[in-house]
């Protein structure tokens, strides 16, 4: 049904119009005339929808609600659980849980306690004891009866399952993966608040900036295309250098994988690892360090080769030292980056040195510009020249026999899966982390991988629609996106609030239905602490 106005001026009426079907012609057939539109129209129509509104339940609560005139009970967000739960169903993380839980006697849901911590980190991250209190405003189905010490003995049991979970989860997706030609390998750190469990808590180079604390090494794999596949964790006192290879190995080992390429960044260029790589007779993309390898340093960059042109903001050469093949790589655009970063440094460095600050001598950026002879501190010519040889320069060393120019593309990809790495680790942040056991540890850090495959998903299914939407803003929009529960009479209604910004876009991209303005409560679930309500 619906009303249409009819007639001519002056008299023009409100009539209740039926749809009806007889055979192929649709017919429509007037229920009433309702009045004249001039006689209505001074408050007469709203008069008229609210004596209607006594026979819709949910119109009522809605003007209700307007009014202030209903009680209202707690307010919970309802956006993360719509969006992630569904991705959560879809990838069959939830099933991946249940079939190794089937045979544990747990008293309490360990698969819901997971993903409450899984998605805890997506949307406000930090430990266990935030988390319980984050679900107190967040709608998550199953896990309303869990408590703190529920959630620290899912993530030890978790830690001590994360490869079983890994691997089920890369054989349920393994179409993904079928083309895993490409392996790119990045790691991090993260530090501990606390003594950092049993043995993975160790004090080592810090990419924090942290060397206060105990640290442990974090390393993802992912594909070519930047899904996450696995990832791995060490004790914080291992170099990068020693990474690779045991990480070589258990990938092939658990996913039967014998033919990839790996693409990693300098930090994990050694000879020991081009020699352990060259005897497992695996093809590699290694980028090399500049100024700390003299073989790259000299023999490589000071020989003499023409670039070629490979895109607008990329030119490569090739070169080789006995029997390793390099690739210089050149970027014009960052070469005039590194000119001017330096000369605004240089110029910087002489006000300095005007002012007779020998302090100086002690800023990293400055002292590799700098000499001191006899006391006196001034700039070096020399080392400002030498410098400048590496503007918009990176060095590749490979084993393959791809193009020089393809090379340069593939190892290219690597930088944006580090962006995608660094985001997670900012936006999807582990600490802090207070654990007293290894596994505890590593179900917590899985955590952080786990939501990192959510949401890589997610962004997957939104790229799908031609929609580039920020992490910041989804998961902004998706927590201001809540049901509140209100009260009319004896009956018990949920009320959504209305989609803000990209809200309605994620729901759409995970394949879920926006939820009805208003819907009545189970009768299982009405509220029972009616003390606790107020009058809105």
């Amino acid at each position: 049904m619906f009303v249409r106005v009819k007639g001519k001026e002056p008299n023009r009426y409100f009539q209740i119009v039926e749809n009806r079907r007889e055979g192929k012609r649709t017919l429509q057939r007037v229920v009433a005339t309702l009045g004249r539109v001039d006689e209505l129209a001074g408050g007469g129509v709203d008069a008229l929808l609210t004596s209607l509104s006594r026979f819709a339940g949910r119109v009522q609560v809605l003007e209700g609600y307007r009014q202030g005139n209903l009680e209202a009970g707690a307010s919970r967000q309802i956006g993360p659980d719509l969006v992630f739960g569904r991705l959560w169903r879809e990838l069959g993380l939830d099933r991946v849980l249940a079939d190794l839980l089937r045979d544990r006697g747990f008293e309490f849901p360990v698969e819901r306690a997971v993903y409450l911590t899984v998605l805890h980190r997506l949307f406000e991250s930090g430990s266990d004891r935030a988390a319980d209190k984050w679900r107190r405003d967040v709608r998550v189905p199953g896990a309303e009866n869990l408590g703190l010490h529920h959630l620290y003995r899912a993530m030890r049991w978790l830690g001590d399952h994360k490869d079983a979970v890994e691997e089920i989860l890369f054989r349920r997706r393994r179409d993904l993966f079928t083309d895993l030609s490409l392996a790119f390998f990045d790691t991090t750190s993260l530090y501990f608040e606390g003594q950092g469990g049993e043995s993975l808590g160790q004090f080592g180079y810090s990419k924090d900036h942290r060397p206060d604390r105990r640290q442990m090494i974090v390393g993802a794999v992912l594909t070519g295309e930047g899904q996450p596949v696995c990832c791995e964790l060490w004790p914080g006192n291992q170099a990068d250098s020693r990474s690779l290879s045991p990480v070589v190995d258990r990938l092939r080992r658990r996913f039967a994988i014998r033919k990839v390429c790996w693409v990693a960044d300098r930090g994990m260029i050694s000879r020991e690892t081009l020699q352990e790589l060259e005897a497992r007779k695996l093809q590699y993309i290694l980028g090399a360090r500049l100024r700390r390898q003299r073989e790259v340093r000299i023999e490589v960059l000071g020989r003499a080769g023409r670039y070629q042109k490979v895109a607008e903001n990329l030119k490569v050469k090739e070169g080789w030292v006995e029997d390793r093949r390099y690739i210089v790589c050149y970027n014009p655009q960052e070469a005039a980056k590194d000119a001017a970063d330096r000369q605004a440094i240089l110029k910087a460095l002489e006000d300095k040195l005007k002012q007779g600050a020998k302090g100086m001598v002690g800023n990293r950026g400055y002292r590799r510009f700098l000499k001191v002879e006899r006391g006196a501190v001034s700039l070096d010519a020399a080392l400002v020249e030498a410098e400048a040889r590496f503007d918009g320069k990176y060095v590749l060393c490979t084993n393959t026999t791809l193009p020089a120019a393809e090379v340069a593309v593939q190892y290219k990809r690597l930088y944006q899966v580090e962006q995608l790495f660094r985001a997670a680790k900012s936006l999807v942040d582990t600490r802090p982390i207070f654990h007293q056991w290894d596994a505890t540890i590593k179900g917590q850090v899985f955590c952080s991988f786990l939501a990192l495959v959510l949401l890589d998903e997610l962004k997957r299914r939104l790229s799908q629609r031609g929609w580039q939407l920020e992490w910041a803003d989804i998961r902004r929009d998706l927590a201001a996106l809540m049901e509140i529960e209100v009260r009319q009479g004896e009956d018990w209604y949920y009320l959504r609030t209305a989609l803000p910004g990209v809200a309605g876009k994620a729901l759409q991209a995970a394949g879920v239905a926006i939820p009805p303005a208003v819907r009545p409560i189970p009768e299982n679930v009405v509220p029972k602490d009616k003390s606790a309500h107020i009058t809105i």
